[in-house]
């Protein structure tokens, strides 16, 4: 009964123009200054909305944090999508990618980036693993299909995209690796790089045979 209330709630969002306001205008306040440090009551009085219309629609900031992480996700992933489904070669495809993460960061603040990587409120943590597995899950099998395709090389197990991606996350917990750049920004962009060029076919390789 709750997932349906959930559900409807998220429903009757988009259909309300001050709840519009209230869900963007907390978008920029926590892109810009992070969630932690943005108040239910500063997003209303910026939005111009009470508090009591905030909690009809949201049980707290955290379920609004929520309700924007998906939002940010699914609209990436649409992008993802597009890229994907182009007729263009699969390492153009990849490139495209790799600029799409990159100005998905740009014009974020620090805080809510590593926010993003690592938040502090376990309910929000849970449901960004979640997002993240579904996510991951979709790139993998399309980078499956591409190695089977000949696309990527043969002699990367899939089995290890997935491991890799599904540490990037914990890759940059770490604080000795970290340290080794000057944000945290700085080493998932690397990662990125890594894992993106570093499966693609080089040219006139031999690393294609089974078992190398």
């Amino acid at each position: 009964m709750g997932t349906r209330i959930v559900r409807t709630v998220r429903m009757k969002t988009m259909d309300n123009p001050k709840v519009e306001q209230l869900v963007r205008t907390a978008r920029e306040l926590f892109v810009r200054y992070g969630m932690r440090r943005v108040s239910i009551e500063e997003i209303c009085g910026t939005a111009g909305v009470s508090k009591m219309t905030f909690y009809k629609y949201f049980r707290n900031k955290s379920d609004l944090a929520k309700h924007l992480i998906g939002q940010i996700i699914s609209e990436n992933m649409a992008k993802y999508r597009g890229i994907m489904g182009e007729d263009i070669p699969f390492s153009e495809k990849v490139e495209r990618t790799v600029r799409m993460k990159l100005d998905q960061t740009k014009d974020l603040s620090q805080e809510f980036f590593d926010e993003m990587v690592q938040s502090p409120d376990p309910d929000i943590s849970d449901f960004l693993a979640r997002k993240r597995q579904e996510a991951f899950h979709e790139v993998v099998t399309d980078y499956v299909r591409a190695q089977r395709e000949g696309s990527i090389r043969r002699d990367i197990k899939p089995e290890f995209i997935l491991y890799f991606f599904n540490h990037m996350v914990e890759m940059l917990k770490d604080d000795r690796l970290v340290k080794l750049y000057h944000s945290p920004r700085a080493l998932t962009v690397e990662l990125t790089k890594f894992f993106f060029y570093g499966i693609l076919p080089r040219e006139g390789s031999k690393g294609d045979r089974d078992g190398v």
